[in-house]
């Protein structure tokens, strides 16, 4: 059953459905002086917002958990199956859906490693409306989901001190340079390596394997993994950096926690 005029509209029970973040590593530069960090988007086919790009998602089914639902909405519209999702907000703004029926979006993040794109950069499974943008280039978004892929960046930044969280991004075993370039992914910014090497080998949180593997043309490199009490410690240098460094897609923002990155994102927060 339809409304029939904006006020009938603004006033109905809000609709309730799932939007997913999915974040990814290129898995080259493209020319860029470091690797980005990309995210699939949906080109909407009706109104609201008809034409303009979001995130995916969909409506909540009663047969499903709101998990089962933000997994079968990532399948149904991209194609893809992340191992790791995780609920990140619920927003629900009355003027969000912009005079359309209200929403009540719950909001999961997930992470995939390049190798689990399975497209080129600029398309996503097998739907002619959906692309993969860089996420420091994104086109205007429907909805409020600026302010979502914007919180996402912050989360994941303040979660990059657990090697879980890491783990999803680059497969072990690992160089430290190819660790420095997810660093630098996640954080925007370019990050000295001598620097990062030095800290990463004196915070003991990663176990040097034996082995070695050939970047390019430089001499072979040592091959890393997560020491077995890395979960617990965690590495100091995530949080020393972005502690002191809050900025990125959130680069005006001097937030500590995720209220304070919300109150900052959202001025009805």
């Amino acid at each position: 059953m339809g409304y029939g005029n904006v006020s009938e509209r603004r006033f109905a029970p809000p609709q309730i459905g799932v939007t997913s973040v999915i974040l990814a590593l290129e898995s080259e530069t493209h020319g860029h002086a470091r690797r980005r960090l990309w995210l699939p988007l949906v080109q909407r086919t009706r109104e609201p917002f008809k034409g303009m790009w979001a995130l995916p998602g969909g409506l909540l089914q009663a047969n499903r958990s709101l998990e089962e639902s933000a997994f079968a909405t990532l399948a149904s519209t991209t194609d893809l199956h992340p191992t790791y999702l995780e609920q990140l907000y619920t927003f629900g703004d009355p003027m969000r859906s912009s005079n359309g029926i209200p929403m009540v979006s719950v909001c999961y993040w997930a992470l995939l490693d390049h190798a689990d794109l399975g497209t080129e950069p600029g398309t996503a499974g097998n739907a002619h409306n959906v692309r993969w943008f860089p996420v420091d280039d994104l086109p205007e978004l429907a909805f409020d989901h600026t302010t979502i892929v914007e919180y996402a960046l912050w989360r994941l930044r303040h979660r990059m001190d657990a090697p879980n969280v890491v783990r999803q991004l680059i497969a072990e075993p690992f160089t430290l340079g190819q660790l420095h370039d997810v660093v630098e992914a996640v954080l925007g910014e370019e990050i000295d390596l001598a620097n990062f090497r030095r800290k990463m080998l004196a915070s003991h949180t990663l176990e040097d394997t034996g082995e070695v593997a050939r970047e390019g043309r430089r001499r072979p490199a040592a091959l890393y993994r997560f020491a077995d009490h890395a979960e617990e410690e965690g590495f100091a240098f995530f949080a020393e950096h972005v502690a002191g460094n809050p900025h990125g897609a959130c680069e005006a923002l001097q937030v500590n926690t995720p209220d304070d990155a919300l109150s900052a994102l959202m001025p009805h927060a």
